[in-house]
């Protein structure tokens, strides 16, 4: 014999071909699984699924908060409007006049108090503190200021301010607004009246 190649059989002889090795028995899982394969492998591709958006979810991207309302003196204004005329038979030692007030915010701020710099003098207004006034919209008040005792209020008020206590969603704040000019002469001739004639 010559030659490279494999060994042919020889007459009378038969090829053996190995049987194939027996498969190892299966439990009822596995049996259960073949016949649900299709239905298993959907269950866990929609799982993968599922927890992939909710990984996206948790993990996105979060919205900035909007910035926090500006303090309550930084967007309100008050301006004096006139003083009130006196009804007849009114007492001489009070004197009212009308103010408006403004709130440049989008949210609205309480009016806590509002007092005079003054120990001779008490201050009351309409609409009683406390009381709200609404965003971009003017509210006049009427404050009447009452003298109490002459020997502790200036004769001539120079630059009179009004002490008003505001608060709203950020903080509460004391604030003095400057009324102006017109309403110190206003003021000073009113404290003249009340306090002329011996009285107080």
């Amino acid at each position: 014999m010559s030659g490279v190649g494999p060994v042919e059989p020889g007459e009378g002889t038969r090829v053996r071909i190995a049987s194939p090795a027996p498969r190892p028995r299966r439990g009822p899982l596995a049996q259960h699984f073949e016949r649900h394969r299709r239905a298993a492998l959907g269950v866990l591709l929609t799982t993968a699924v599922l927890a992939g958006s909710g990984y996206l979810y948790v993990t996105r991207p979060r919205p900035e908060p909007p910035p926090p309302p500006l303090h309550p003196n930084q967007v309100t204004a008050v301006a004096y409007l006139n003083p009130r005329a006196a009804e007849a038979g009114t007492d001489r030692r009070s004197f009212s006049f009308d103010v408006e007030m403004t709130v440049e915010s989008d949210h609205p701020v309480t009016v806590v108090r509002i007092s005079q710099p003054y120990a001779g003098l008490s201050v009351s207004s309409s609409p009683r503190t406390p009381f709200r006034t609404k965003a971009g919209s003017p509210r006049k008040i009427t404050i009447t200021t009452r003298v109490t005792e002459c020997g502790k209020v200036p004769r001539n008020v120079g630059l009179p301010f009004l002490d008003v206590t505001l608060r709203n969603t950020r903080a509460i704040q004391n604030h003095s607004f400057i009324l102006g000019s017109r309403y110190a002469q206003d003021l000073s001739r009113a404290l003249q009246v009340a306090c002329s004639n011996g009285l107080g």
